[in-house]
């Protein structure tokens, strides 16, 4: 059967058989039968005995809580996003953990980000640590960042890993608990084969490509990158840093977590660019940049993982979700023009950077783009600056005298 079809959302890619997976999605491969890993992993996901693995997570979590002593039992990097307000609700409320909620703050927090995060430490009464780069050197990241990795993103890539292993590292709080599994929607592995396990390189190697020493030139120092760089293998082994993906030993079902923590704790959604579901990323502005740069580079962006997704699960046909694709990967975001303004590329600029990163497999390709026929709900500032500007000192007018 040709996986190649007349209402692909890109002439001359092949496609997965039976999902909307591209064969440019790092990673995936295809079997004989032209089915991708991330298909084949779901398959099986629905033969794991996932009582038996959920047994293994809580012996791991007591052993943690009897070593723990009077320090916190493990680390829960949290953005307050889905996944992690999610896990916060299981070690909290079902496992009764005490983490130490840590955060790398991207400072592109969305106003429903903000909300979420600090809704996620009030509700399970967290202890928390955030750190936050300063805005200049975001700036002078994310322009960097297209160059070097095709996306606005290294900061966050980087930090994401880097912060909650520094934190590990200094509190001697070994164990981290991540979400989504890699095998999930990836198809860089698979729920039978771990191909790619947590380690100190795991987000090096997953997103940030570069590390923190190789990002240093004659405008961003040592200094500027010193809170990207991960700690010492020593370090690591000293503590026994190690962590787990909750995906791994709970069966993982984002949308019925997602209306489970809404419905219950008041977790909210908002509209995100480049996706028709709005709770993926929703606690960033940027989000609908860093897809629409994998659009551009790949030729899929977020809305191909959603239908996917829904594929999969036979909620809508290939056929569907190829269209929901076309509608929504080729969209030109808004926050490209936030991108633009911290940068000062133009858009000429920026086209040319990111054609520089396209795939060899699309590079004679056309790659539509169209513009949105409507602005987003979620307006494309840091809501800090939101703030800001909002509650900006202004000189009272009956205070002033006339000369």
């Amino acid at each position: 059967m040709n996986s190649k079809e007349s209402n692909q959302p890109i002439k001359g890619l092949t496609y997965c058989i039976r999902c909307c997976t591209p064969e440019t999605q790092e990673g995936v491969t295809f079997d004989d039968m032209g089915i991708c890993t991330a298909c084949r992993s779901s398959e099986e996901k629905m033969h794991i005995d996932w009582s038996e693995r959920e047994k293994d997570l809580r012996r791991i979590l007591d052993e943690a809580k009897e070593k723990s002593g009077a320090n916190y039992d493990c680390i829960l990097p949290i953005s307050g996003g889905k996944d992690s307000f999610f896990q916060a609700h299981v070690l909290v409320n079902v496992y009764k953990m005490k983490p130490l909620a840590v955060t790398f703050s991207h400072n592109w927090f969305s106003e429903t980000g903000f909300y979420n995060l600090q809704l996620c430490l009030e509700v399970f009464n967290l202890d928390h640590l955030q750190f936050t780069p300063a805005r200049g050197l975001v700036n002078k990241l994310a322009k960097k960042s297209l160059g070097v990795i095709g996306d606005s993103c290294w900061h966050c890539h980087s930090g994401v890993g880097a912060f909650p292993l520094q934190v590990a590292t200094k509190f001697k709080i070994p164990l981290l608990i991540w979400g989504e599994s890699i095998a999930e929607n990836d198809g860089r592995s698979s729920y039978q084969c771990q191909a790619m396990k947590f380690d100190r390189d795991y987000f090096n190697k997953v997103s940030a490509k570069l590390t923190a020493e190789e990002m240093v030139d004659s405008n961003i120092s040592e200094k500027d990158i010193h809170p990207f760089k991960l700690p010492s293998y020593k370090e690591i082994d000293e503590t026994g840093v190690w962590g787990l993906h909750l995906g791994d030993y709970i069966f993982w079902d984002e949308e019925r977590q997602t209306e489970f923590i809404r419905d219950t704790y008041g977790w909210r959604e908002t509209e995100m660019e480049g996706a028709y579901k709005g709770y993926k990323s929703a606690e960033c502005i940027m989000a609908g940049m860093h897809d629409f740069t994998c659009y551009l580079k790949r030729g899929f962006g977020r809305a191909t993982w959603q239908a996917s997704v829904d594929v999969r699960n036979g909620l809508i046909s290939r056929k569907e979700g190829f269209a929901l694709v076309k509608k929504h990967d080729q969209e030109r975001p808004g926050a490209l023009d936030y991108y633009m303004s911290i940068t000062g590329f133009s858009e000429e600029e920026f086209y040319k950077y990111i054609n520089d990163k396209k795939l060899n497999e699309i590079s004679d390709l056309e790659i539509p783009v169209r513009q949105r026929d409507h602005i987003n709900a979620e307006k494309t500032v840091p809501f800090v600056q939101q703030i800001i500007e909002k509650h900006l000192w202004k000189p009272d007018p009956r205070t002033l005298t006339k000369k």
